[in-house]
């Protein structure tokens, strides 16, 4: 019989990060502000305007 231990998992480093999100109070799409094409996007799930938020969010190396 094997017994594997399970180690604890390397914390994830996390960032402020400026993202877009829904105006919309049913909604709840976000994008990452990096990967938008456009100044002022609309949500891509409902079409609704988006604003400017600051999360914490995993770093992503590009």
């Amino acid at each position: 019989m094997a017994f594997f231990s399970r180690q604890a998992a390397e914390p994830v480093p996390e960032a402020e990060t400026n993202v877009w999100s829904c105006d919309n109070e049913e909604c709840a799409g976000w994008m990452r502000q990096d990967f938008s094409f456009s100044s002022a996007p609309e949500c891509p799930l409902c079409h609704s305007s988006m604003r400017q938020e600051t999360r914490m969010l995993p770093v992503i190396h590009m």
